[in-house]
């Protein structure tokens, strides 16, 4: 069923006051080009900046992307029409995920709502049935008033060692209340999906769920320089079933989404806009089943800055700089298949992950090998830069 992102729903609440940024398909140049949005019309900026990487590693992001000079491309709302596949024009320009060079993180269990939710899928062991029980067990035993609790403090580990005495400590307890965040890869450079494109599903899963994001852009210094709302798609029968299937869990084609824009920070967006920012969710099936949901930033157990210095620095860098997912405390429950199942995706779901100052991220569930293909590597990036004399 072909969908269509909403141009001006997919906008923030203030339009083109900020500095949005993204990328291209232009197929004039067999190739993405990067954009900015002025007043409504997507700039080529390009020469300024062959990517958003390099862009990023300005010494001032919004102000370069503001000032550059570039060739009109089209509307927002016409290359946001183009965008998904089913309805596509190839002979016109579509969106694409608005960074490219950057390696795609996330950090987990980062709200104490979706941690004793990740405690759930390893009691049960992927099975989804028995989530519900074990769901009102743990909570029994734990509590749900963890998000008072800062990590690695002194009433975190007596916490622990409680957990330990009792027989229910779980690995997921260790990076929700411990002093180490888990900050994993989430999937290979250029392989998000943008808005309007589909999302892809392991045909393998039958207990799944989007995880609605604000992520943050961080450049290879450690410097936060903007953010994109983001929904890292989760297989939970996998991550269920062995925490050492988190990469078969989290890496699968068209299984990260990312856009439609970085909202680069400037005077009308900082960092504090992000600390306070609510994420909204909403799931519409095919078969008539709508789910809402919202996270608030305000309520993670970690913050922003502190989850980007444990993912860069001696120990681990990043020449082109990252994205990082930050988390979502939003961990469906809402039973959809059978009772005390919980939530599922079914193919056709329309999911759109939404935020006042970013705008929506709209995409369509399908399973991976019905996606898009992905075949636009890092290599094909480089001898298409060089041969538009762009590097």
């Amino acid at each position: 069923m072909p969908f269509m992102p909403d141009s001006a729903g997919s906008l923030p609440e203030d339009g083109f006051a900020g500095t949005l940024v993204g990328r291209i398909w232009r197929p004039d140049q067999d190739g993405p080009s990067v954009v900015v949005a002025r007043d409504g019309t997507l700039f080529d900026i390009s020469q300024a900046a062959a990517t958003v990487s390099a862009l990023c590693e300005a010494e001032a992001p919004a102000a370069l992307a503001r000032s550059a000079s570039g060739d009109p491309i089209g509307s927002v709302a016409e290359v946001l029409a183009n965008t998904p596949r089913a309805s596509r024009d190839a002979a016109r320009p579509w969106l694409l995920a608005p960074v490219d060079l950057q390696v795609i993180k996330a950090s987990g269990v980062t709200f104490a709502v979706s941690m004793l939710e990740r405690v759930v899928e390893e009691q049960a062991l992927g099975a989804p049935e028995k989530a519900a029980d074990l769901r009102d067990a743990i909570r029994t035993t734990v509590g749900e008033d963890l998000a008072q609790l800062k990590p690695g403090s002194e009433q975190a580990m007596a916490l622990k060692q409680v957990l330990i005495e009792k027989g229910v400590w779980s690995q997921y307890f260790e990076v929700g209340i411990g002093p180490d965040a888990e900050i994993f890869t989430k999937a290979p450079v250029l392989s998000a999906v943008g808005t309007g494109f589909e999302i892809g599903i392991h045909p393998g899963s039958s207990w799944n769920n989007p995880e609605p994001e604000i992520a943050v852009v961080v450049s290879s210094k450690g410097r936060i320089v903007g953010a994109t709302l983001g929904n890292d798609v989760n297989l939970r029968d996998f991550e269920g079933r062995s925490a050492l299937l988190l990469g078969k869990a989290k890496d699968n084609n068209a299984s990260g989404a990312l856009g439609p824009f970085v909202r680069l920070f400037d005077d009308t967006f900082t960092l504090d806009d992000v600390r306070s920012a609510e994420v909204k969710l909403t799931v519409t099936g095919e078969d008539g089943f709508v789910m809402d949901g919202t996270s608030s930033m305000a309520r993670i157990s970690r913050d922003p800055a502190d989850l980007a210095a444990q993912t860069i620095g001696p120990n681990h860098q990043y020449p082109d700089g990252f994205v990082l997912y930050l988390g979502t405390m939003f961990a469906p429950t809402q039973d959809r298949r059978a009772p005390g199942e919980g939530f599922t995706h079914e193919v056709g779901d329309i999911v759109t992950v939404a935020s006042a100052r970013l705008g929506a991220l709209t995409n369509r569930v399908v399973r991976c090998p019905d996606a898009e293909p992905w075949t636009f590597g890092i290599g094909e990036l480089m001898r298409n830069l060089a041969q538009r004399k762009l590097i």
